[in-house]
C-alpha cells in the first residue's frame, strides 16, 4: 500500500535515534529521547487551502525537524508513518 498525500500535506518517517552517545556509551530503552528529526517520504501537490494558494518547498528525501506533538500518525505495511501539514514542518536539517 502506498501513501499519497492531499494538499499541503506531507508523509514523514521518523528516524531512529541513535544508540549510542558520542563517546560510544549505549543508552537502554528507556534513555533515549523521542527523535524529532524526520524524512520526508511522500509530498502532497499543495495547491488552493483554506482559500490561500500553498506551494510545496519540500521534497521526497529531505530530513525535516517537526513540532513534537503535530500530525496523525498511521501504520502501514507494519511501518509506522506520520502525516503532517508543510507548516508544521520546523526546519530542514543540512
Amino acid at each position: 500500500m502506498t501513501l499519497k498525500p492531499l494538499a499541503d500535506r506531507v508523509v514523514i518517517k521518523m528516524v531512529e535515534a541513535e544508540e549510542t552517545t558520542k563517546s560510544g556509551i549505549i543508552l537502554a530503552g528507556s534513555a533515549k529521547e523521542k527523535p524529532q528529526v524526520a524524512e520526508i517520504v511522500a509530498v502532497g501537490p499543495g495547491g488552493l487551502v483554506d482559500g490561500k494558494e500553498v506551494v510545496m518547498t519540500l521534497k521526497v528525501g529531505d530530513k525535516v525537524i517537526t513540532s513534537k506533538y503535530s500530525g496523525t500518525e498511521v501504520k502501514c505495511d507494519g511501518v509506522e508513518y506520520t502525516i503532517v501539514r508543510q507548516s508544521d514542518i520546523l526546519a530542514i536539517v543540512e
